[in-house]
């Protein structure tokens, strides 16, 4: 009787060891299972994440925040059709969702006036009808930056605009800083440190001005989780090619650079004050968005021109009414906030 017992738990130990060893070889068949979901699944994510983004995919929706003087998506003007080119403007936005996908330590370059020195001349160069010295794509050396072959300092080969963004690639190292081109120039290029000013590695660009210098018109455009609300849709006037003063508002993508509430302008070839234009955003050079201008630094501000929204008549600058100028000057911040100029 013993023996027999004896069978019998010898053979409930073995069933159940091998039990225990097939239940062990699942539990570990699952497991791996389960990372390799979890491997594909998040293999499939990032890419998914890296694709880029097409102007179909950009959700515009409006919801206006301003709505005084607001135009119409398509409206007419000395009988000729106007428009809000939407699609053109997708594409605009699908471009900034897709470099804001990387990681980049973004730096804006900067050089007003010329204040971090003039530009030196450019490899081939030209005078345009300004008399002032432009590369081979028409940027102008005054007011920008020179931009240099890659470990070749000697000369430079074109400029870059002031307030273009770029992708910093690496520290100071003789004076000089590596940069990404991400706005109005391409590729990777040497710039002398004082042209770069660093605006971080944190900043998501979600306040978009957007500019039309064939219609006539501005807008501002708000990032909101997965979509783009239409904030403002009004007339606006830019600059018109009048030598050797007045100049177009330049085609690009620009960091709005600083503000201020009042910006005080001077009589043509001369050093007197003329008047002020209110609530003034710098994009580039000496372009802003602003307000109704005065003839009078003392005069009140004016709220509307009847030449809004017409044909270019500006020096460099985008008027629109002086309220809608304020609202861009609170809703927007420097060097977080972009201006896009198209055609």
């Amino acid at each position: 009787m013993t023996k027999v017992i004896q069978l019998l738990l010898c053979t409930s130990i073995v069933a159940f060891s091998c039990q225990e060893g097939t239940v062990q070889a699942n539990t570990e068949a699952l497991t791996q299972d389960s990372i390799k979901q979890n491997q594909e699944a998040l293999l499939k994510a990032e890419e998914e994440r890296q694709k880029p983004i097409t102007a179909q995919d950009i959700k515009l929706s409006k919801a206006l925040t301003y709505d005084k003087h607001s135009l119409e998506d398509n409206y007419t003007y000395n009988k000729k059709a106007r428009e809000f080119q939407w699609d053109k403007i997708k594409e605009k936005l699908a471009y900034i969702e897709n470099f804001q996908k990387n990681n980049n330590h973004y730096g804006v370059i900067s050089n007003y006036k010329n204040k971090n020195g003039e530009a030196p001349t450019v490899a081939s160069f030209s005078r345009n009808e300004y008399k002032r010295v432009a590369d081979t794509l028409g940027t102008e050396r005054y007011q920008s930056v020179p931009l240099y072959t890659i470990d070749h300092h000697q000369t430079p080969i074109i400029y870059g605009r002031d307030g273009s963004l770029v992708n910093i690639l690496s520290d100071n190292k003789d004076g000089m800083i590596r940069v990404q081109g991400l706005s109005n120039f391409e590729g990777e290029w040497d710039i002398p440190e004082r042209y770069v000013k660093s605006i971080g590695d944190t900043i998501s660009f979600k306040h978009i001005v957007v500019v039309d210098v064939t219609n006539q018109n501005i807008c501002a455009i708000e990032h909101l989780g997965d979509q783009w609300i239409i904030r403002s849709m009004n007339p606006a006037t830019t600059g018109r090619h009048n030598p050797p003063y007045g100049m177009k508002t330049p085609v690009g993508i620009f960091v709005l650079q600083e503000q201020k509430p009042k910006m005080f302008y001077l009589k043509d070839g001369t050093s007197t004050i003329q008047g002020y234009a209110p609530w003034a955003s710098r994009f580039t050079n000496g372009a802003y968005i602003h307000g109704v201008p005065t003839s009078d630094p003392k005069a009140p501000i004016i709220e509307y021109s009847a030449t809004l929204g017409t044909i270019p008549r500006s020096h460099m600058c985008v008027r629109n009414a002086s309220s809608h100028s304020k609202f861009i000057y609170d809703w927007t911040k420097p060097l977080s906030s972009l201006v896009i100029v198209i055609d």
